[in-house]
């Protein structure tokens, strides 16, 4: 049996388990209210308890992009969609700070898994040309899951109660590996559902004429961290990532200390800015994509989009630190976070550029857990900084994209599949 464009198959089903995987995340945000109060737990708690989901989900970046080095992308995937069902399922049977943190972390370390995977996923079955849109397809999943996430687990919430919401919404992963397995049954080499058209346009397009692989250089992490080119992804991702997580994390708290919502509310208004996320996921790949086919280089055409990201996200930030209305504020934020899909997208690409399949999971690994570590800052700063209002959190969050942008000029250099000697 031959399926005809096997590969959006592919990138589609990584996103609906983005989707899933941000549903499960975003979970306890939406419903910390209810589990605050009937637990007696604080907003300093739930600082804690997302401390212990970054600091996991920072080294299981970079543990699974080595797993899924070592043992390819549909079991690496497998793996990881399994243990963060397990995890999200189990905070049904949670009732303390502990109990929390311990769950908090093993689902983080388990859902670190798809951003490595996607990326590696990417880099075996795009061409250059079809990466950056591809990545923006499973950034949109996430997005979607955001959006999804506020109203149905309100709506949830309010039906069952918060401890079925955990249940049910892990088993939606479970459910998903059945056809995960069934369609990734091997890369494009080997893969028999694969059109000899299909897998002679992947293989044959996998780089450009300024990406051309020498000698298939596929460095280890120490040789990864050799290069400046790698420190472009790890820091751009540091200082870029935590605007992200501020509000996936922070959405629902935000809504209902700043303008006094109930979860009700909360399901009525936090999916807005996640819209033009989904939005931006799409159209910097897309972007990208054009730009490459127009005759520009693969570097020029990716931090050229990352910067317009970039350009869009600042100025809203600083708006959002006046934001009068709840309407203004989601719909400022929605500006945000298009921006930041325009440029996150684009960036997260690079490893697929400069180097091999073989690495490309190891250093979008150790981008995750850069990015993970400006996360953790920015948690422990939030409840300090969140006495009076939310403006000092706005403030820092638009002073980290110029810092960004500085990391992938400096260090980026040109795009190109890098040559050395392995040792």
């Amino acid at each position: 049996m031959k399926l005809k464009g096997l590969r959006w198959f592919i990138i589609g089903l990584i996103a609906i388990a983005t989707v899933i995987n941000y549903i499960d995340r975003n979970a306890m945000a939406v419903m910390w209210p209810e589990i605050s109060r009937e637990l007696g737990l604080s907003k300093d708690d739930y600082a804690l308890i997302l401390t212990c989901f970054t600091l996991s989900y920072a080294f299981g970046q970079s543990l699974f992009g080595k797993i899924l080095d070592a043992v390819g992308t549909r079991i690496g995937f497998t793996l990881a969609i399994l243990f963060w069902s397990l995890s999200i399922a189990g905070h049904a049977f949670a009732r303390t700070l502990l109990t929390f943190g311990i769950l908090r972390a093993t689902l983080g370390l388990s859902e670190a898994g798809a951003w490595p995977g996607a990326a590696k996923a990417n880099a075996l079955w795009f061409p250059s040309t079809e990466r950056a849109f591809a990545q923006g397809i499973f950034n949109a999943g996430a997005s979607v899951g955001a959006i999804i996430a506020a109203p149905l687990i309100a709506f949830l919430f309010l039906q069952i109660g918060w401890k079925m919401v955990f249940l049910l919404i892990g088993v939606l992963g479970l459910v998903w590996i059945i056809p995960w397995l069934f369609v990734y049954r091997a890369d494009p080499e080997k893969h028999l559902w694969l059109s000899d058209e299909e897998r002679d346009y992947i293989l044959n397009n996998r780089v450009t004429k300024d990406t051309t692989p020498q000698n298939e250089y596929a460095p280890n992490i120490r040789q990864l961290l050799g290069h400046k080119e790698s420190w472009s992804i790890i820091l751009s991702r540091f200082f870029l990532d935590p605007i992200w997580w501020l509000f996936v994390s922070w959405l629902p708290i935000y809504l209902a200390e700043t303008f006094g919502f109930d979860i009700k509310q909360i399901g009525l208004f936090a999916w807005v800015p996640f819209v033009g996320a989904a939005i931006g996921s799409l159209f910097g790949g897309a972007l990208s994509g054009f730009l490459i086919r127009r005759g520009v280089s693969v570097g020029n055409a990716r931090k050229g989009v990352i910067i317009l990201g970039c350009i869009v996200m600042m100025p809203a930030l600083f708006l959002c630190m006046n934001a009068a209305t709840p309407l203004m504020a989601v719909l400022l934020i929605a500006v945000v976070l298009f921006g930041f899909q325009i440029a996150i997208g684009n960036i997260q690409t690079l490893p697929g550029d400069y180097f091999s399949g073989k690495s490309v999971g190891s250093l979008s690994g150790l981008g995750g857990t850069a990015a993970n570590l400006g996360v953790l800052i920015t948690t422990l700063i939030v409840p300090m900084a969140t006495k009076v209002s939310f403006a000092p959190v706005f403030l820092m969050a638009g002073l980290l994209v110029p810092l960004s942008i500085l990391s992938l000029l400096l260090l980026g250099g040109r795009v190109h599949r890098l040559a050395g000697r392995q040792s």
